[in-house]
C-alpha cells in the first residue's frame, strides 16, 4: 500500500514540475522515506511513470541517468545546468511557488 501511494504521487506530477524524493514521500504520507522513494523509482518498470521529475533536495539529477533526465526535463521547459535543476515551472524549484 505504501509503495502504491508513493508511485501515485509521482504519477500526479505535471509537465514541468520537479520535486525532491522527500517531497514525494511527504505528499504520500510517508515523511522521511526519501530513500524508499528513490529505490521504488529505480526499480519500477512502468514506462509511463515520470521518474525524471524527481531529484534530490539540492536539485541533483539521477547519477548515471543525467543525460536522459536533463533532456526530458528540458523538453518540459525546466532549466538544467551542471547536473542540477536550476528552475522549474512548478514544484520545489519554481520561482513562483
Amino acid at each position: 500500500d505504501r509503495d502504491r501511494q508513493i508511485l501515485d504521487v509521482v504519477r500526479l506530477l505535471r509537465e514541468g514540475e520537479v520535486v525532491s524524493y522527500g517531497d514525494v514521500g511527504h505528499d504520500a504520507g510517508h515523511s522521511r522515506q526519501s530513500r524508499l522513494v528513490g529505490r521504488l523509482l529505480s526499480t519500477n518498470s512502468d514506462p509511463d511513470l515520470p521518474w525524471w521529475r524527481v531529484v534530490t533536495a539540492s536539485g541533483r539529477l539521477v547519477p548515471g541517468h543525467e543525460r536522459e533526465q536533463a533532456a526530458r526535463l528540458r523538453a518540459e521547459g525546466v532549466e538544467v545546468e551542471g547536473g542540477r535543476v536550476r528552475v522549474a515551472r512548478y514544484g520545489r524549484f519554481s520561482r513562483h511557488p
